[in-house]
């Protein structure tokens, strides 16, 4: 593939500026080609191949996030990199399907990261039909935003995937992953997680605590009740952590339930 061919949108034209200018010093970039909001945008859009669009979130009219609903619907939509100001949109944009998400004011080197996720998510969807699973019928939801979480660290916005995760704490209104990367506090409930992640080999041990099953090493009873043990993962620590007594049935079944879904009996009958 050439060099890309990007869009850069913000309605502040200090900042549209600024955007243009990094863009056209990267390497990897063709051309660029910019919009104050977004029906500038899709005009471009609707005009020539673009591959990335760097948009704001705040806009008047449709707001970026808004517009990057629309793009969804495109048969081929262009990768999608937020650029903006606002630390706390970031679950949001990753829900609507962003590769990325940069905070304002932007420096070269998260520029080219991003631009490198975005050339990475292209070769990724230009991969022959046969190596692909088949599209998602119509009207289903869209895959892969669980897939990852975003992160802030020193206000860099970093992609924790969600198979590197080994259990996640809950702190308030907040949940701390335990991650091969580290521990990072993000802004979503424990119980939110729960019932995204449970059909994803996660599952609630206790009020406080979801684990990751592939990390488990085995149960244990003490004095005060039964304890789950988590083995170490890259940054992140073995432990051993409570297991409410409700919890305990449901967490043995699954232990030894979901590894035997692979199989399935040799006549075809369904699953063991």
């Amino acid at each position: 593939m050439s060099g890309l061919v990007v869009l850069a949108v913000d309605d502040e034209p200090p900042a549209l500026d600024e955007l243009r200018y990094l863009l056209d010093r990267q390497d990897e970039v063709a051309e660029v080609h910019d919009a104050t909001d977004a029906t500038g945008a899709l005009r471009e859009l609707n005009s020539r191949r673009v591959d990335a669009i760097f948009l704001d979130i705040n806009m008047p009219g449709l707001s970026g996030l808004e517009l990057a609903g629309v793009l969804a619907r495109y048969a081929q939509p262009p990768a999608i990199v937020f650029v903006t100001a606002h630390e706390d949109k970031a679950v949001d944009a990753f829900e609507v399907g962003a590769v990325d998400y940069l905070l304002k004011p932007l420096r070269e080197v998260r520029l080219a990261q991003a631009l490198g996720r975005v050339r990475a998510s292209l070769d990724a969807r230009a991969k022959p039909a046969a190596s692909t699973p088949p599209p998602a019928p119509s009207g289903a939801p869209r895959a892969a935003s669980d897939d990852v979480i975003p992160v802030e660290m020193s206000g860099v916005t970093s992609l924790v995937r969600r198979d590197s995760i080994s259990w996640v704490e809950a702190v308030g209104d907040y949940a701390r992953l335990h991650a091969e990367s580290g521990a990072h506090l993000v802004r979503i409930p424990l119980s939110t997680l729960e019932s995204r992640w449970q059909d994803k080999g996660f599952a609630r041990v206790h009020r406080s605590y979801l684990v990751a099953l592939p990390m488990v090493t085995g149960l244990r009873t003490t004095g005060s009740g039964t304890v789950v043990s988590v083995r170490a993962n890259g940054a992140s620590e073995a432990v051993e952590l409570p297991v409410s007594r409700r919890q305990v049935r449901d967490l043995k079944d699954r232990l030894i339930r979901d590894p035997l879904r692979q199989y399935r009996s040799p006549a075809g009958r369904g699953d063991v």
